[in-house]
């Protein structure tokens, strides 16, 4: 079977097995060059023995378990939730985006365990902890970049649903169609309490620290530890619907945690931070009114500016210039702001950049979407998360089965 992609409401339903190896393969090849650069800049980097990834299969969690074993050499246990392909039915990105780094691992002879589960729940905790000592291995990274609408509290058995809207009054933003270019305003209503609570429960820190609390109390967390989570900031354009919305109130809860954690982490020198990421297309990207506009006008500045990263580049730019800076002692302070956040939205948030947005975006309609922002690269970008539109693939050729790639 040809498989070609299968668009509704900007959501790709399908993946292409050979596209996803070969997004896997490329981000390999961009993360061992960054690292040889990294290396022959700055000298050896601090070492990282073995990372725990949860949401490792797409996005900033397969770029980060990437860079840790491709550019430091790490072995890896990763947690997604995905729908496996069968010899008849095709499996989801990530599923194949596993398939592909374990692969390549195997090749390395470095440690990779993924476990398909959902990393909510106490029973992956625990397939995870006895991954660890059935390894004899203990975590000196711990990523959690889970991005799900639902979440079950292990505890109560209830199930929370986030979502993603505005406080006070109804936001109305434009967005674009990736595949056609069709502009058109998509409105949401306020949020009531109880929805901002639920939100909170799926997307804020509550889960984070039950993971570090169960692997800490299993003894699989090793001295000086650190551990990470992902958030987002974005641009005043966004604040509503985004930041000052449900979503913003869920990552206030997680960079708030990351201070709790620190202190509960502090008996074995273990620190906790939240790394503000740059806004780039992603599964769940795509459906957040305002957002492919803005992040397409974006990325035609930033390549003007010669400032553009997608997630490879920056997970590579987080472990090399923030995480693991080289020092004689191994302890050199990582870099933060003022709230305590590591920042590698820094060239996004630039004020040069902001500005030349903010002066484009208004004038953006359907005639001229190509012209003044990079339709092309959002839409390539979109495509690339299910494994389309990669270059050096054959999306003519023959697919006999959907377990394999």
């Amino acid at each position: 079977m040809v498989i070609k992609p299968m668009i509704r409401s900007n959501i790709c339903l399908n993946a292409h097995p050979a596209g996803c190896k070969k997004s896997v393969l490329d981000q390999i090849e961009i993360t061992k060059k960054a690292c040889a650069k990294y290396e022959a800049k700055n000298g050896t980097h601090r070492p990282i023995k073995n990372v725990l990834v949860l949401g490792c299969s797409n996005g900033y969690g397969l770029a980060s378990r990437i860079t840790a074993s491709f550019g430091y050499n790490a072995g890896s246990v990763g947690v997604s939730f995905e729908k496996e392909g069968t010899e008849t039915k095709g499996g989801t990105p990530g599923w194949y985006n596993n398939l592909a780094f374990d692969a390549e691992a195997k090749k390395k002879g470095l440690l990779s365990v993924t476990i398909n589960g959902d990393a909510f729940s106490d029973p992956i905790k625990a397939d995870v902890i006895k991954a660890a000592k059935d390894n004899k291995i203990t975590f000196d990274l711990v990523v959690y970049s889970l991005a799900s609408p639902v979440r079950t509290d292990p505890e109560t058995g209830v199930m929370y649903k986030s979502v993603l809207k505005p406080f006070g009054k109804p936001y109305t933003g434009t967005t674009i169609d990736a595949m056609t270019g069709t502009m058109k305003d998509i409105s949401a209503e306020p949020a009531n309490e109880d929805e901002a609570a639920q939100t909170v429960k799926v997307m804020g820190g509550e889960d984070w620290e039950r993971w570090i609390d169960q692997l800490t109390k299993a003894g699989v967390l090793s001295q000086g530890c650190i551990t990470v989570a992902y958030s987002y900031v974005g641009p005043e354009v966004s604040q509503a619907i985004y930041r000052q919305g449900t979503i913003g109130k869920a990552k206030e809860h997680l960079e708030n945690t990351a201070g709790v954690l620190t202190k509960k982490m502090s008996s074995f020198g273990g620190t906790a931070f939240v790394s503000v990421n740059k806004g780039l297309v992603t599964r769940a990207s795509a459906v957040i009114p305002i957002i492919p506009l803005y992040l397409s006008v974006l990325f035609k500045v930033m390549k003007q500016q010669g400032t553009h990263e997608g997630c490879i580049e920056q997970i590579n730019r987080l472990f090399g210039e923030r995480l693991y800076i080289p020092s004689p002692d191994g302890k050199a302070a990582i870099p933060v702001d003022e709230e305590n956040r590591i920042r590698i939205d820094d060239w996004e948030m630039d004020e040069k950049v902001q500005k030349e947005v903010d002066r484009i975006m208004p004038m953006v309609n359907e005639s001229n979407l190509t012209e003044l922002a990079d339709l092309d690269g959002y839409r390539h970008d979109f495509l690339a998360t299910s494994g389309f539109d990669v270059s050096g693939v054959d999306y003519e050729a023959d697919i006999a089965r959907f377990d394999t790639i």
